[in-house]
């Protein structure tokens, strides 16, 4: 099938610090919101996913909080920040198997108004985790995992933190026309090298914001895509994949999308050089770099090279990213940007994305989610979406 299913519905929370609304509450509002963008009714949904995030009983919390009566399917994969990329090659694959024909897929939560420091705090994840008494006691961060993989980079292909910033300068590009983004200024290589060491060899500005929100998308049948007034975003290419520890034999410079890349990109039929737009999970920039090698726009230990100079900013560069600003500049809800890389890419499939930074002819875009920890253990979701 050339397009088995197709994104209808695609919201994003327009709030970054949420502290009158519950978690729920955030999820029912993405929920309409996508709802009204495809022209649908609660009652067409009959396939719903979500993942951690959601509060309670997870996904039966939702359904029932959300009035959800017509369902036939639901799915509740949890693969961190990349659970909601996986969700939607999951859900094309429940309509391909006839399970469900129109499916909901949402992310919220409420980490800032929360108080929470995300990268720098030790977390535990709880009596009997496998992993904990192993890494708990030399302080495990997100960040100093993220920047133990920047440092490996670094040795084996020469990546210097100028190039790294290059990323951060490109997402701030994009950012100061996005009315909504956390961080609308445009910085320099110079502000990003400069600012506070977090954890060496990465800055303050080489990492993600901290907001609240979240976003929804709506994933239908061809036959039903066709009876609605949307511009027409099918789903061509789908993959995931994990990487963890491997008893210790393990390359840092490398992530799962050089498997779940791969898997998109064959069922697509297409290679790197035919997308348009990408969508990269920027929770560091470090991490945007090991994934453009690993998804093949480049080759491994060239990602340096490939960003410098503008080389990611729309209508400068050979590969146009993260034309919201992403995680670095825009949101990160819930610490999960992998639903938010989705919906900017529909928009920018569909045209709809702000005419400063819309890509000319954007037919063919990808997104690509990280979930977990790039220095440990995670999961990475791709999608290649194609304008009709």
């Amino acid at each position: 099938m050339k397009n088995p299913a197709y994104i209808v519905g695609a919201f994003e929370h327009p709030t970054r610090k949420a502290e009158t609304k519950s978690t729920a509450q955030l999820h029912a509002e993405v929920a309409y919101g996508a709802l009204q963008d495809a022209g649908l009714q609660a009652s067409d949904i009959d396939g719903y996913f979500c993942a951690g995030d959601a509060p309670g009983m997870g996904g039966l919390s939702m359904i029932d909080y959300m009035g959800l009566n017509k369902l036939r399917h639901y799915d509740t994969t949890e693969s961190g920040g990349s659970s909601y990329v996986i969700h939607v090659g999951h859900a094309v694959e429940a309509i391909i198997q006839g399970k469900c024909n129109v499916a909901l897929i949402t992310l919220a939560g409420r980490p800032r108004a929360e108080g929470m420091q995300t990268g720098t705090a030790v977390r535990s994840f709880g009596a009997g985790v496998p992993d904990e008494s192993f890494e708990l006691p030399y302080g495990r961060t997100i960040a100093t995992m993220h920047a133990m993989v920047a440092t490996r980079h670094m040795y084996e292909f020469g990546t210097t933190s100028e190039q790294l910033a290059w990323i951060k300068v490109a997402a701030s590009t994009h950012a100061q026309y996005n009315p909504h983004a956390m961080l609308p200024k445009v910085v320099t290589v110079e502000d990003v090298v400069n600012s506070p060491m977090v954890a060496d060899p990465l800055h303050r500005l080489d990492c993600c914001v901290i907001s609240d929100g979240g976003g929804a998308l709506i994933v239908a049948r061809p036959e039903i895509a066709k009876t609605l007034n949307r511009p027409k975003v099918g789903v061509k290419g789908w993959g995931e994949a994990y990487k963890h520890q491997n008893a210790g034999g393990i390359d840092l410079t490398y992530s799962a999308a050089a498997m779940s890349g791969p898997m998109a990109f064959n069922k697509a039929g297409v290679k790197p050089a035919d997308i348009k737009y990408a969508s990269i999970y920027d929770s560091f920039t470090i991490s945007v770099l090991v994934q453009l090698e690993d998804l093949g726009f480049c080759e491994k230990g060239k990602g340096g090279q490939f960003v410098q100079d503008g080389g990611l900013i729309s209508g400068v560069g050979k590969l146009p990213f993260n034309t919201d600003g992403g995680g670095l500049c825009n949101n990160h809800p819930s610490n999960r940007g992998g639903m938010t890389k989705v919906i900017e890419a529909v928009r920018q499939a569909r045209g709809e994305a702000h005419p400063k930074v819309q890509v000319p002819n954007a037919d063919l875009v990808l997104a690509n989610g990280k979930g977990g920890n790039l220095g440990t253990r995670h999961g990475c979701g791709t999608v290649i979406l194609e304008r009709e």
